[in-house]
């Protein structure tokens, strides 16, 4: 019973909280560095469309466009699809992206837990 209770008490330590931010620098492990993203659509654009919270996030700008190509078209919306597919194409992206970072975090957090395990040991053992 002992087993299960540490098992899962581990497991809770290396698990990364992700409403908070990363707690490893971003740039552990990237000699060369990384590229950044950035926002393309600026806040006003995004207020004057009237875009939802949710839908503010790096993809906007294609989001956007595709309003922009809906709104034009109307009724014929199915001329649109080139746009929707880019800005479909865009959330996935963003999606592998956080998904690799939580990986990412997933992972040091583990070897941090397993160097400190064996740490500790090193010190009982002394």
């Amino acid at each position: 019973m002992g087993q299960v209770f540490s098992a899962n008490f581990m497991a809770e330590k290396t698990k990364p909280d992700h409403k908070n931010n990363p707690t490893f620098d971003p740039l552990y492990g990237f000699p060369n560095g990384r590229k950044e993203r950035v926002m393309i659509a600026t806040e006003e654009q995004m207020e004057s469309a009237k875009l939802p919270l949710e839908n503010r996030d790096y993809c906007a700008h294609l989001l956007l466009k595709h309003f922009a190509c809906r709104a034009d078209q109307f009724p014929f919306v199915y001329k649109c699809a080139h746009e929707k597919h880019q800005y479909l194409d865009c959330q996935h992206e963003d999606y592998i992206l956080r998904m690799k970072e939580y990986e990412r975090e997933k992972r040091l957090l583990a070897r941090e837990a397993k160097k400190r395990s064996k740490q500790q040991v090193e010190e009982l053992e002394e």
